[in-house]
């Protein structure tokens, strides 16, 4: 069970909440969702282009979306929040013009919030970015995942583990390789996991990075 299903969709109503809120009739369920996915990819795209980067890190940790009738509120957590700010107000000005653009949204307008991240490295998403960032580099896979590790041990978690899968280091054959520090109680709901998935494109393949920290107990 642990192993065989989304951590964060598992835990929904215990440890996890939704990340997009909202109400919709079901004829219109998909075009809402559909949405959500232009608002964050649109969002990214931005902080890629525009936005300069940091070891290969963008520091989005996640992105929450509460839609009204007349207003959508964006709220971006962030671990590095002056890579967007460092311009004042005027980059994010930029960036919600740009979505309502991109979006063409005509009656509703959006509202775009940044929120720090007290331990950036506590983030499974921004540790998969930084994990990536090292192997696009030809860094050597363990020792990828051992900084990574010594990143999230420094940020005061109770447990990681951090799985690697495809043409790692370019050997013709795919394979899996993980490592695991501390505890990470899967089976257990109480149990606060925060986990990711990400891939990243080198120039033998594309590699696949799961990651799960154990944070708290409920």
């Amino acid at each position: 069970m642990g192993q065989k299903i989304n951590p964060l969709g598992f835990r929904l109503g215990a440890t996890q909440g939704h990340r997009s809120i909202w109400f919709a009739q079901p004829k219109k369920y998909s075009e809402g969702l559909q949405e959500d996915q232009k608002i964050r990819d649109c969002i990214k795209n931005y902080v890629k282009k525009n936005i300069r980067i940091f070891s290969g890190v963008e520091g989005i940790a996640r992105i929450e979306i509460q839609k009204r009738i007349d207003l959508i509120q964006v709220i971006i957590y962030m671990g590095f929040p002056k890579l967007l700010i460092e311009s004042g107000s005027r980059r994010i000005e930029e960036l919600q013009k740009n979505v309502q653009k991109e979006l063409n949204f005509v009656n509703r307008k959006i509202n775009i919030a940044i929120t720090r991240l007290e331990n950036p490295y506590g983030n499974p998403t921004i540790l998969a970015e930084f994990i990536a960032g090292q192997l696009k580099n030809r860094v050597s896979f363990r020792k990828a995942m051992k900084k990574a590790i010594e990143l999230t041990e420094q940020a005061g978690t109770k447990g990681i583990q951090v799985q690697i899968a495809g043409r790692i280091d370019g050997k013709e054959i795919a394979r899996v390789e993980w490592i695991r520090e501390g505890r990470v109680p899967l089976q257990t709901i109480r149990a606060k996991i925060d986990y990711c998935s990400y891939t990243v494109g080198t120039i033998y393949g594309i590699l696949g990075i799961k990651i799960w920290i154990f944070v708290d107990e409920e």
